[in-house]
């Protein structure tokens, strides 16, 4: 009889020591769920409050969160593959079903948990895979709950109780943690500090405390190289991290001033006024006010502009510039400072796993917007720098750019862009291909990317110096394509109201023994603002125009002798800056500025018409060549023998050269333009023909006449014949610009005439430029309540699609003002006192939004003091009546110092002149 085998015992899915494994997976499960309850709470009130919450506190439930994470792998892994392997006979098939997604969907959290890590090579950075990432690993903890009841069905009942009990707990903990947090951010709230005012003056910057903060934390750009290498390297080839005294040129030129004010003040106070822009390490962190502070060795002269300065601003207080920020010591995650490898790891591993916190502390809004810019790049000189008055306005990059077409912001421009440039850093800050953390889908370069941080402008001065042959050539390649020369025609008898012949294309005929004037023409391009702009008193920028014949020099302007120093009878676009004796401000010495000679700038898409004076040679008919090359260099010989002579070679290891030497700065070609003469030789053509292939026939014309109405009033008979010559081509430019040359004559019914064929014409004119023209000119005429209308509706058009907003011209704005103040003035002439009072209530809110946006102008101060005195206000009066009073030209200062300047300066004495003739054959060049 054949035995029968007892059955086998069935193998138990879990065993004992497989329980407590288990039981620490759950443990461990359950304080991460409520941890992550915990974090995904503030995340979710974050967004919900536009507040950042994520704080010291946050980032260490954070780091525990990871840490959890951590330690549930190796758990969680054995477990689920032991009790798999154990289980996969089980009768009960929908439960080990269950099981194998309850332990899939397992792995895929602490995948994406590690995913989510950034940890080496599979870090992400597509914001896309990163979101898809990040939700993935929100949503699965909950299937994970879901499966596991399922899963526990078939099993021992669970005790819910408990669970309640607990869940309840974590819930009540969870939100008080929330509660607490949400009362308390810890974050500043951009607010200026009421105390430590007096330390920084006259500089307008500040700390939110009113304290010092450390100069290792303003200079430890070590940690923002760890995560952002490709930025780090352009940030450190740029003029920002040269701006303090590892700058021989700033160096020299603040030496001076520290010089100065310790003999006027008894101490280096008024230098304070450079700090806030060009020292803010030595400035905040308090070595800046000794003055024997080693500017040479000390470790914070050679900080400059770094990255935790910039980033760590907190608010921008004003539109005035001149620093006026206010800068708190950042806040970081834990081990941000630490040397230890093991927790410098850790650091990297919360900010790229959890970079909220760190992109609010290091990126605010403002720092994308041109009013960040305006802070250092607008300027105006205190009384205490100067010794002179309260106030004197310096470089201001601001608001050249904000009253430009470029910006979308100036209704009065000669010409607009498809689309407005919103900000500085859509020129100044190229995006640069990279995959570094922060990298963003940029279009133009049709993947990942930033924006660079070196800041191509124009100072290749720094790069040539530190031997950076990539920054100088990038510098370069910037400028190229800014600006354009054009020899645009020649006039018979070397007169200015000679016989005109052009446009000239490549050639042209010209007759033996004749004189003529070469119209050569500047015109700024993609430029924002005024160019040049900055230090335009040392910019050194000038045409080198040269005439040849048989490979001989026969003419020229603009050459250079032997020590490439530039014959001062060329034509600069400069500033000629003046102390008040007359003499020229030629060595950035600030403390010394009282009022220009004459200002060579040009406004963004303008022109600039020069006229160059040569006869035709009668001993020879060869062919004549003309070259025009506009060249720029960011010192003048003057200047740099100056920073020569500063330098100590025994400590300044940065080799500049001797003073004496030439001057072997580089010199950039920004644009050039080539003419062949033919003396009584056909050219083959008619000489007033042009090619269309650069530029067309009516902006040449068009650019022409802009450059002669900018002169003033010397050259507007001329200004009105080439812009009557842009009407006949068909461009609309023609009759509007010809209107503003009438309204500068005086002539109001032909600039009505001009504006009513402009407004005629296919293509139309822009509607804002042709309303703000014919406000200026019915206002002049009398027609006030139609010169009211058709200011406000410059002032109200918005082009959302080109990035247009005009209500921002306060300019335009302060028009509207004049005008509202004239039709108060006719109601109360004429009795109306209804009338009176709303438009002089009008004329105070215009002015007043003028001040919003330039705090500083005159006119609106002017009108408001007038305005609140007919009021009977005379407190707000005297406030508005002070303001003018400060920051009204001093109209004297230029009979004080330009006499003896035009002494002292020959050649600036005629570029000062209303009509500029330069003689290329004159023995002065």
């Amino acid at each position: 009889m054949p035995t029968v085998s007892s059955p086998k015992p069935p193998i138990r899915p879990v065993t004992p020591r497989l329980r407590v494994v288990l039981h620490v997976v759950l443990i461990l499960f359950g304080v991460l769920l409520a941890n992550g309850l915990y974090l995904t709470s503030i995340t979710w009130l974050q967004h919900f409050t536009g507040r950042i919450y994520e704080d010291h506190f946050y980032q260490l439930m954070f780091l525990v969160h990871v840490g959890l994470g951590l330690l549930l792998i190796v758990p969680t892994v054995g477990f689920g593959l032991v009790h798999m392997v154990r289980s996969r006979k089980r009768r009960n098939r929908r439960a080990v079903k269950i099981g194998y997604a309850l332990f899939a969907v397992a792995i895929a959290i602490l995948v994406t948990g590690l995913l989510l890590m950034r940890i080496g090579s599979i870090a992400i950075v597509d914001p896309t895979s990163r979101s898809f990432v990040y939700w993935a690993h929100l949503i699965a903890p909950l299937a994970v709950i879901w499966l596991y009841w399922l899963h526990r069905l078939v099993g021992p009942r669970i005790k819910w109780d408990i669970g309640k009990r607990v869940m309840l707990a974590t819930a009540v903990l969870v939100a008080a943690m929330v509660a607490f947090q949400a009362s308390d951010p810890r974050i500043s709230e951009n607010k200026a500090p009421l105390q430590g005012e007096k330390y920084f003056e006259p500089s307008l910057a500040r700390t939110a405390t009113g304290k010092f903060i450390a100069a290792e934390t303003l200079m430890n750009d070590e940690y923002c190289l760890r995560c952002h290498k490709d930025l780090s390297n352009s940030a450190f080839h740029s003029a920002h991290r040269l701006s303090s005294f590892n700058n021989p040129a700033y160096r020299a030129s603040v030496r001076e001033t520290r010089k100065v004010s310790l003999e006027r003040m008894g101490s280096v106070q008024a230098s304070r006024w450079c700090a806030g822009c060009h020292d803010p390490v030595p400035f905040f962190s308090g070595e800046f006010d000794d003055p024997n502070y080693d500017d040479v060795d000390n470790p914070t002269a050679h900080a400059g502009l770094t990255c935790v300065v910039c980033h760590s601003i907190q608010s921008v207080n004003s539109n005035v510039g001149n620093a006026d920020y206010t800068i708190a010591e950042p806040q970081h995650y834990p081990f941000a400072y630490s040397e230890n490898p093991l927790l410098q790891s850790l650091n990297s591993l919360m900010v790229k796993a959890k970079p909220t916190f760190h992109k609010h502390e290091m990126l605010k809004p403002f720092h994308k917007e041109a009013e960040f810019c305006s802070v250092c790049h607008k300027v105006s000189l205190p009384g205490e720098v100067t010794n002179y008055k309260d106030w004197l306005r310096g470089q201001n990059h601001y608001d050249s750019y904000l009253l430009s077409g470029v910006s979308g912001h100036g209704a009065r421009s000669f010409y607009y862009p498809p689309k407005a440039q919103s900000n500085c850093n859509e020129c100044h800050m190229p995006a640069l291909a990279t995959d570094e953390f922060g990298a963003k889908y940029m279009e133009e370069l049709s993947g990942l990317g930033v924006h660079s941080h070196f800041f191509p402008s124009a100072n290749t001065a720094l790069a040539y110096w530190t031997g950076d042959e990539e920054g100088v050539q990038r510098h370069r390649e910037f400028l190229r394509g800014t600006m354009r020369v054009d020899l645009f025609g020649l006039r018979k008898d070397g007169k200015v109201d000679g016989e005109l012949i052009a446009p000239l294309d490549d050639a042209a005929e010209i007759d033996p023994g004749q004189s003529y004037l070469i119209e050569t023409v500047l015109r700024t391009l993609t430029l924002g603002h005024h160019f040049t702009q900055g230090t335009t008193d040392s910019n050194e920028i000038w045409i080198e125009l040269t005439a040849t014949q048989a490979g001989k020099v026969i003419g020229k302007s603009g050459h250079r002798d032997d020590r490439e120093a530039v014959n001062p009878d060329s034509h600069f676009v400069n500033t000629f800056m003046l102390d008040r004796n007359g003499n020229r401000i030629n060595r950035r010495n600030a403390q010394d500025i009282f009022t220009p000679l004459y200002s060579h700038q040009m406004p963004p898409g303008a022109g600039q018409t020069v006229h160059y004076r040569f006869t035709a040679p009668t001993d020879s008919t060869d062919p004549i060549e003309i070259t025009a090359r506009l060249l720029y260099r960011k010192f003048d010989t003057e200047y740099l023998d100056y920073i020569r002579r500063d330098r100590d070679p025994e400590r300044d290891s940065l080799d500049v050269g001797l003073p004496g030497e030439p001057n072997d700065l580089p010199i950039v070609e920004i644009a050039s333009d080539r003419l062949t003469l033919y003396l009584n030789e056909p050219t083959g053509g008619e000489n007033a023909t042009s090619s269309e292939d650069t530029f067309p026939t009516w902006q040449r014309w068009n650019d022409y006449g802009i450059g002669l109405l900018l002169k003033g009033k010397a050259e507007l008979k001329q200004a009105a014949e080439a812009f009557r010559a842009v009407e006949q081509l068909g461009r609309y430019d023609g009759p509007l610009n010809l209107a503003r040359v009438q309204f500068a004559e005086g002539d109001l019914d032909g600039a009505t005439d001009s504006l009513h064929r402009a407004a005629e014409m296919d293509p139309l004119p822009p509607s804002w430029t042709h309303s703000w023209l014919s406000g200026i000119v019915n206002r002049q005429q009398g027609n006030l309540d139609t010169a009211a209308e058709s200011l406000r509706s410059v002032l109200n058009t918005k082009i959302v699609e080109r990035g247009f907003d005009f209500s921002l011209d306060y300019a335009v704005r302060n028009q509207l003002g004049l005008t509202l103040v004239d039709l108060f003035q006719r109601a109360e002439v004429q009795g109306d006192e209804k009338s009176a009072n709303e438009f002089l209530s009008q004329a105070q809110a215009e002015f007043e939004r003028v001040l919003e946006v330039d705090s500083e102008n005159v006119t609106a101060h002017a009108n408001l003091a007038e305005i609140f005195t007919w009021n009977g206000d005379t407190e707000r009066a005297e406030y508005h009546r002070v303001l003018h009073a400060k920051y009204k030209p001093d109209n004297n200062a230029a009979e004080v110092a330009i006499p003896a300047a035009r002494r002292k300066y020959p050649a600036a004495n005629r570029a000062a002149e209303a009509l500029v003739i330069y003689d290329l054959q004159s023995d002065q060049n």
